[in-house]
């Protein structure tokens, strides 16, 4: 005899199941925001946190080989500092994942955002004369955290945090859709990542605004983009999405 009580959680469960096999936690919208958080991060820590882009480590280890070759050892030294923040960043964000799913009640990827919103007011709250340092090594931490934990906007790889893969992915896109004479799958792969660059820029532009304005305070402009996502991600954790809540998001 069937039982149907059996039957409905399993049409429930199907009902549930991440559409196309896509996790909340890789939605193409999600990226855009966490992008827009980026652009955000970078202008803040440019224009009033010592004059450094935090999103990625390339310009620091630029920056530390022209100390070293110039023999300034002590300034080299201290580029360091905010790459080992990165380097941690990197290590907790792949360590800590999988324990925090086997408790099956919130996801890492949103505990990152949690946390995140958690720093950022926390930055907020500084006095202005708080060394730069603070917020440099703090931001290098979360992005680093951000970059590793969010890789792939339903299938397609993509960074959070700053704009190179973008850039170059634009021009493959628009030299395919070319020679396709306009294949959609193309166009729309154009768009993504056209799309990704924009809210970048948006990001850094809301940010300078607000850091011309409030200061030190402007980080708090990051909550609003942070707090949609957290909010989407933690109602697809404990309901719509939550018998999947050990489903491996694509390109772990």
């Amino acid at each position: 005899m069937c039982d149907w009580r059996e039957v409905n959680s399993v049409k429930e469960k199907d009902d549930l199941q991440p559409e196309k096999g896509y996790l909340e936690c890789e939605k193409w919208w999600i990226f855009a925001l966490l992008m827009m958080v980026g652009g955000f991060y970078g202008a803040y820590t440019y224009s009033i946190r010592g004059g450094v882009f935090c999103n990625a480590q390339t310009a620091n280890f630029v920056l530390m080989a022209m100390a070293a070759g110039q023999g300034k050892w002590q300034q080299a030294c201290y580029y360091l500092i905010p790459m080992s923040a990165y380097l941690l960043g990197a290590i907790v964000s792949e360590a800590v994942p999988k324990p925090i799913k086997r408790k099956h009640i919130i996801r890492w990827d949103t505990l990152l955002i949690l946390i995140e919103i958690i720093a950022v007011i926390a930055l907020g709250f500084l006095p202005e004369d708080t060394p730069f340092q603070v917020s440099q090594i703090t931001i290098n931490f979360i992005c680093s955290m951000q970059y590793n934990t969010f890789r792939q906007a339903q299938g397609v790889p993509m960074a959070t945090t700053f704009c190179t893969n973008h850039l170059r992915q634009t021009g493959v896109a628009i030299v395919k859709a070319v020679k396709t004479r306009g294949e959609p799958a193309h166009i729309k792969r154009l768009g993504e990542h056209a799309g990704m660059l924009a809210v970048f820029v948006l990001g850094a532009v809301f940010s300078t605004v607000l850091c011309g304005r409030w200061a030190g305070r402007a980080i708090w402009g990051a909550l609003l983009p942070l707090s949609i996502v957290f909010v989407d991600l933690l109602y697809a954790d404990l309901k719509k999405e939550h018998a999947y809540i050990e489903q491996t998001p694509h390109g772990h």
